[in-house]
């Protein structure tokens, strides 16, 4: 890519969209392309179509989708199937019948299967059932990456897909009802210290294990794949290490200096029993995460805590 060429970040507003702006614009890029859901729907097939055929884009980065955590995936499994399969087919299509240069579409980990052999290779996909939780998310993720790969196969087109694991950071939110799992636990500790409670409340057993990547090192890794891949093979990024959610809410609670109990609620789901991608393709093309987790919980609970001073967040 060049600096001056026309890019599109499709989800500016989300935690990675917002990630991939501040890359973008930290590393020079001048003609960085948004639009809020109320200028542009990606829903809306024809205002998607019109958009690009009006726009000349260059590049994409696919980061739009409705995202959340196990509660809002497990209770809303239609919006999450229509929405993103709405939002994937049209910005693909509409992209590469203009003329896109590449697009990168941003996956996720929970494409993997339930029971898959640990850690996971990008050749595990579609080997075994899914983790029902999320199913419908996950669908339409391996949806997304199939269909980039078939506009490469069938007429040439440069797309590819990057698969993260579990994302937190900068630009998150703290909405119970929907938040990932690190930023609820931070939000929870953060509530439960200042509301001077005796415990807190986890979901599941915290046997499950997770591994997590800020948001911060996603924006590279996907910056560093426009530059320097153009295989029809998705792509894993991570750490290749991942800890238990037990041992996570250790950590974030320590990083808060709550002193109560954690209280694990049994009777709500785990989810995938484990979740850790295999890095070895990343690495060999010279990309690695630089923000550790400890650093990466740190920065998160200084975040919730302006939040919540400036009155951002409930």
């Amino acid at each position: 890519m060049e600096l001056r060429d026309r890019i599109f970040v499709a989800g500016h507003t989300g935690m990675a969209g917002k990630a991939l702006v501040r890359r973008l614009s930290a590393e020079g890029y001048t003609s960085i392309i948004t639009r809020t859901r109320s200028e542009l729907d990606l829903v809306d097939t024809a205002s998607v179509r019109a958009f690009f055929a009006a726009e000349r884009i260059g590049h994409v980065f696919l980061a739009a989708a409705k995202v959340g955590g196990i509660f809002a995936n497990s209770t809303k499994p239609v919006e999450f199937l229509y929405d993103n399969l709405m939002i994937q087919n049209n910005v693909i299509r509409s992209a590469f019948e203009n003329g896109v240069k590449k697009l990168c579409f941003l996956s996720s980990s929970c494409v993997y299967p339930r029971q898959c052999e640990q850690p996971m290779k990008e050749e595990y996909l579609l080997t075994g059932p899914l983790e029902p939780t999320n199913e419908g998310y996950a669908l339409a993720k391996i949806a997304g990456m199939k269909f980039v790969e078939y506009y490469r196969r069938e007429y040439g087109k440069s797309g590819i897909s990057i698969v993260p694991c579990n994302l937190y950071g900068t630009g998150d939110h703290f909405d119970l009802a929907s938040a990932h799992v690190l930023s609820s636990l931070v939000k929870r500790f953060v509530d439960a210290l200042d509301e001077k409670a005796a415990s807190v409340t986890v979901w599941g057993s915290g046997t499950a294990r997770r591994e997590f990547m800020h948001v911060d090192d996603a924006a590279r890794a996907c910056l560093f794949l426009m530059q320097h891949y153009d295989g029809d093979v998705p792509v894993n990024c991570g750490w290749g290490t991942d800890v238990s959610i037990r041992e996570l809410a250790e950590t974030v609670r320590t990083a808060v200096g709550f002193a109560g109990a954690i209280e694990w609620d049994t009777s709500k789901p785990d989810g995938m029993p484990r979740k850790c991608v295999d890095t070895a393709r990343m690495d060999a093309l010279g990309f690695r995460p630089e923000i550790t987790l400890a650093e990466g919980i740190r920065r998160t609970v200084e975040e919730y805590r302006a939040l919540k001073k400036a009155g951002a967040v409930q």
